[in-house]
């Protein structure tokens, strides 16, 4: 996949030849999922110095020593660990619907989250985000220093809105209905941007020529199957579309029904 700008929106074409837009986040928003992220750390900060202050008043040395030792670790992992388990996101940019993906729209590799915050203390510099924010500035795709030494980028995420499931879905019966913890661990996996770029997928078959569509069904159907291992009598005789179809009527079934 290859990306592209287009007025604050980060483009992606796939090799199939589909074109995915995903909108850029800017410095107000990032600045505020920041301050978010900033009282969460405080607050942590403070809990662990309260934990830790009789051990630091009995054991003086071996005391302060463990503490710097925890607050080190609490500075340095703080957003790694997040952005790992979160997929891209921390308390704030979850509460400002941002999340930090890979600039070509491949999966977020670890390495790439270990660079980008790494060289947050350069972004940091003088205070406050100065050269980071100047970096954003000069660049079209609001990448700060770790974004573009570790070739990411931070987007919004807005909600998704529901389609036509008739267009969608997999018909009167889908054989994952039968599995419904697979299906919770379905819609609990798949983050906001693949469920839109599956819709799209869906939505566009026509656009697509034969060949290119049999290919990108079944990356994609590669792709949801690593979500949520269906059993085989669930996916027997299903093409990647229809597995596709599938996991769509699985994502959006649930909410239709509670209308």
């Amino acid at each position: 996949m290859t990306a592209g700008m287009l007025a604050n929106q980060l483009e992606i074409h796939t090799p199939e030849g589909i074109t995915f837009s995903t909108p850029l986040a800017g410095v107000p928003s990032r600045c505020a999922a920041w301050m978010v992220d900033t009282l969460v750390f405080l607050t942590a900060i403070s809990l662990v110095s309260g934990l830790l202050g009789w051990f630091v008043t009995a054991l003086p040395s071996v005391g302060t020593a463990i503490q710097m030792l925890v607050y080190f670790l609490l500075a340095t992992g703080y957003n790694m660990v997040f952005e790992w388990f979160w997929r891209g996101q921390t308390p704030g940019k979850r509460l400002f619907r941002l999340r930090v993906m890979d600039v070509q729209g491949l999966r977020l590799q670890f390495g790439q989250i270990v660079i980008r915050n790494l060289l947050r203390p350069v972004d940091l510099l003088p205070a406050g985000y100065g050269i980071g924010v100047i970096a954003m500035l000069l660049n079209r795709k609001n990448q700060r220093l770790g974004d573009l030494a570790a070739n990411t980028v931070v987007v919004r995420t807005p909600p998704v809105e529901e389609p036509d499931l008739e267009q969608v879905v997999a018909g009167k019966y889908n054989s994952f209905r039968q599995y419904p913890h697979l299906e919770a661990r379905l819609r609990q996996r798949v983050r906001p941007d693949e469920t839109a770029l599956l819709i799209q997928a869906l939505l566009r078959r026509e656009q697509l020529e034969a060949k290119a569509r049999v290919a990108l069904y079944a990356e994609m159907a590669a792709h949801f199957r690593g979500h949520a291992d269906f059993p085989e009598e669930a996916t027997r005789g299903l093409t990647d579309e229809q597995y596709l179809r599938n996991v769509a009527d699985s994502l959006f079934r649930r909410a239709s029904a509670s209308r």
